[in-house]
């Protein structure tokens, strides 16, 4: 029995990314890949009629690739805290229907996917939680589900098109609390500068016919922006499109290459990572910064 989202509910925000996640697999397989997302679609009643039928225009396509590439860039970000982090915490923020958590199960990680209650009934029937996993309905700005994370071998966070629907104040609330709840941990997202977020707010949410949902944090110079806010944050940022990969492979166009440079320089398209030093230098955290970890 398929699992029904209706239309103009927060559920549907999941359809987007999902749906983007698929067609990218089947546009681009040899840059991404994603089974999860494939089979789910299969697996949900909902009316993907309009989505199939714009998922071949131009600007649809690249907007594939882009979400692609960005799971990709995260996934790289988690995969790099776990080599030297091997029992960490994998916690993703504002999870979806999203599988990059176990894509990146190193076999002794913890992974928890938190997102609001509605949404985690929805993975719950979809994607039931596995070994050492653990699906979490909880309201973001709520920090109580701190309380729930195990980062006795340390926490990497990270959040997929999320602090787009976040005041600027609600990210930097949250930012430092994490920085309070889990020093040695990192932070890692998506974000983009203020034209491409109104951009965002005309495109993707008008499209999927979605109201009342506000896209309001931006930033231009993460190190600088978002590293003012305290000194415990060590702030890197590097491209989203072309940060990671330079998408030489046959199935990019140049276009798409150039719309990519342009996205990652005009629009500040960035992955943000976002180190939690302690209070105290600690020697792990001497160590980071000296670059012997």
């Amino acid at each position: 029995m398929k699992y029904k989202i209706e239309k103009n509910t927060v559920q549907e925000t999941l359809i987007i990314p999902l749906f983007a996640r698929k067609v990218c697999s089947e546009l681009y397989p040899n840059l991404y890949r994603d089974e999860t997302a494939v089979r789910l679609i299969e697996k949900i009643d909902y009316d993907f009629s309009e989505a199939e039928k714009n998922s071949r225009s131009l600007m649809q396509r690249f907007g594939s690739l882009e979400v692609a590439m960005r799971q990709n860039d995260l996934a790289f970000e988690v995969r790099d805290y776990l080599k030297d982090h091997p029992n960490a915490a994998v916690v993703n923020l504002g999870c979806g229907l999203d599988s990059t958590g176990k894509s990146c199960d190193n076999g002794s990680c913890k992974i928890y996917n938190l997102d609001f209650p509605d949404v985690i009934a929805v993975r719950n029937e979809l994607l039931p939680a596995g070994e050492r996993e653990e699906n979490i309905p909880c309201d973001l700005n709520n920090t109580e589900w701190f309380a729930k994370i195990d980062a006795s071998g340390g926490a990497v966070f990270f959040a997929s098109g999320v602090f787009y629907y976040f005041l600027t104040e609600q990210v930097k609330a949250l930012v430092l609390s994490m920085a309070d709840a889990f020093p040695g941990g990192v932070l890692v997202f998506d974000a983009a500068n203020r034209t491409a977020v109104k951009m965002i707010a005309k495109t993707w949410l008008k499209s999927a016919k979605i109201k009342d949902v506000g896209a309001y944090f931006a930033v231009s110079d993460a190190p600088k922006e978002i590293g003012a806010w305290d000194n415990r944050l060590r702030v890197t940022s590097r491209g989203y499109m072309l940060g990671y990969n330079d998408l030489r492979d046959p199935s990019v166009s140049g276009f798409f290459r150039f719309l990519s440079k342009v996205g990652d320089g005009m629009m500040k398209m960035q992955i943000v990572k976002i180190h939690f030093d302690c209070c105290v230098i600690c020697d792990l955290c001497a160590d980071e910064k000296s670059g012997a970890i």
